[in-house]
């Protein structure tokens, strides 16, 4: 161990040695910036600017010079050191996920953050972060706090930073109009390149966070479908109604041998009658924005947080129309989905089956949905939100006896797992997402006494290293297909569709529709036959596949 004495003597002489002014610090700091923390960044221009390194040269040197002008406003004596010991930690962490998981720090991502739980973002902390953010983020800050900073006269201190500013951004503005058209082209068509840039991205993402919230802070909530009244198909039913609305957690498309994945991962689905739709868009790709959307009556391209947040969504619909409607949670929350109706956690039961390693698989909604069901006496609509596939921790979504493709990875740092393990362990918590469907379909079926159904569908989906990437919650504009492309999983009672007058094999007909997120305010209110002004039949699958049956018999 180094003695503390020898530690302070060498800080003492390092202090003495190098002395600065604040903006050579700032200089010297953006450029360590620039050149080490971003991998993704250099690597995508390379290829962008292939066989034009003079324009290369020009584009990168002026986005150097934007971030010194940027940065020069904080090089003034007392604030430089901790502005940039703040920058240096911070291009550490978005630079760690950024580079090693392919994951771009934006507005969504930040707002994503700041709405998990501790149970959730525990598992990103691992070691291998950890050592990044030390080695890169620390270690550099500790050596910009050992600087001695070089003063000079109150005129020059004041105005040196701002002298340095403009003569940046001058220098960038001219380097940029050098070669305008091409560069705009490249901004315009190539949005990943600059979304990879650290820290620009998270701080440009931390600002429209920041004003998207102030906007927000006391937005009242304006009520829609106050007009919703129950259709002609409930009066004569007989039978109380139960259906189950199953938000599904990071399960992509891809994945479910339903849809033609090699791998059997849907063995108790595939015996039932269930419709698996394999062609359906989310609406975003991190959980923060698509479950609002999806519950929404916005289609993606029209949703906004603002919007969101602004107005009631398909549940208060349903409770306007006289239907008991529940939330009951296992994930980071109802995202104020459920703010006027009645919810219930599950991620923090004490539990030994289910929730041993401090988090609960979703196993633990069965026995609550069998004594639920048995207590039915009016029309109800549960949503069950699923902690479902989230990773990175897939091993701890699903009982290590349900194991069922092996070996799987068991830890959350991807490195140290082969690409199949990975692959493996995701495939397993498909399987016993598979396996809870199936089980609430059984609960359901067992209750010949009321009338039945279950929709599944999933918030977005997942990247397993495919084209680098891990994980979720890629800007839109360049998520992979994995991330936008989610189940969505049918099944109706016989009762249920004769009582609703649902032509099932209809319904089937549209299982490779381009369906997407879009489509489940609508077709929530056509398969529970709620009528309001707020109902759009071309969005609802529903609508083209009612029939004449008639009411089921009491």
């Amino acid at each position: 161990m180094i003695p503390t004495h020898a530690i302070h003597a060498g800080v003492a002489r390092f202090r003495g040695t190098v002395s600065l002014t604040p903006t050579q610090l700032t200089g010297l700091s953006v450029f360590f910036i620039f050149c080490f923390y971003n991998a993704t960044f250099w690597s995508t221009a390379v290829a962008i600017f292939a066989g034009h390194p003079l324009s290369f040269a020009g584009y990168v040197l002026a986005v150097f010079l934007l971030l010194f002008a940027a940065f020069s406003l904080f090089a003034y004596p007392w604030a430089v050191k901790p502005f940039l010991a703040f920058i240096l930690i911070l291009s550490a962490v978005t630079s760690y996920y950024m580079d090693r998981l392919g994951v771009i720090v934006d507005r969504d991502m930040i707002q994503n953050a700041m709405v998990t739980t501790v149970t959730e973002s525990k598992h990103l902390i691992t070691f291998d972060f950890v050592s990044h953010v030390v080695l890169w983020g620390i270690v550099p800050a500790v050596l910009v706090a050992c600087v001695r900073i070089r003063r000079h006269g109150a005129l020059r201190t004041v105005v040196g930073p701002v002298v340095a500013f403009a003569a940046s951004l001058a220098l960038a503005a001219g380097l940029l109009m050098a070669d305008l058209k091409s560069y705009a082209s490249i901004l315009r068509e190539r949005k990943d390149l600059m979304s990879s840039f650290q820290p620009g991205a998270p701080l440009v993402g931390a600002i429209r966070y920041a004003r998207m919230m102030s906007r927000t802070a006391n937005v009242p909530v304006a009520s829609i479908g106050e007009d919703a009244r129950k259709g002609a198909s409930h009066p004569d039913r007989g039978k109380p109604l139960l259906v189950l609305v199953v938000a599904g957690e990071t399960a992509r498309a891809q994945n479910f041998s339903l849809n033609g994945y090699a791998r059997e991962t849907n063995p108790g689905l595939a015996a039932l009658p269930v419709v698996s739709f394999a062609n359906v868009a989310s609406c975003g790709t991190a959980t923060a924005t698509s479950l609002p959307c999806m519950f929404s009556k916005f289609t993606r391209r029209g949703y906004s947080y603002e919007k969101g947040i602004s107005h009631e969504n398909v549940l208060d619909v349903l409770s306007h129309a006289g239907l008991h409607v529940e939330w009951w949670d296992n994930n980071t929350g109802h995202k104020n989905l459920a703010d006027r109706i009645a919810s219930r956690s599950f991620t923090n039961t004490r539990n030994d089956t289910f929730c041993a390693a401090g988090e609960c698989m979703d196993g633990i909604f069965m026995q609550a949905l069998e004594d639920y069901a048995s207590t039915i006496t009016e029309d109800t609509v549960l949503v069950l939100h699923q902690i479902g596939s989230h990773g990175p921790t897939y091993y701890l979504r699903y009982p290590q006896t349900f194991e069922r493709f092996a070996p799987a990875c068991r830890t959350a740092e991807f490195k140290d797992c082969a690409t199949a393990e990975i692959v493996n362990a995701y495939d397993n918590t498909i399987a016993y997402t598979d396996e809870i469907l199936a089980q609430t379909i059984a609960v359901l079926q067992s209750h010949a006494e009321l009338s039945t159904a279950m929709l599944y569908i999933s918030d977005h989906g997942e990247s397993l290293g495919e084209g680098g990437l891990y994980l979720h919650g890629s800007p839109y504009f360049m998520a992979p297909e994995v991330q936008t492309k989610v189940p969505m999983i049918l099944w109706m009672s016989q009762a249920y569709q004769t009582g609703f007058a649902i032509n099932r094999d209809c319904v089937a007909a549209k299982k490779d529709a381009a369906l997407s997120h879009d489509n489940l305010f609508h077709s929530l209110l056509g398969m529970l036959d709620i009528q309001t002004v707020e109902h759009d039949a071309a969005l609802d699958i529903f609508a083209s596949c009612k029939t004449a049956m008639g009411k089921v018999l009491n």
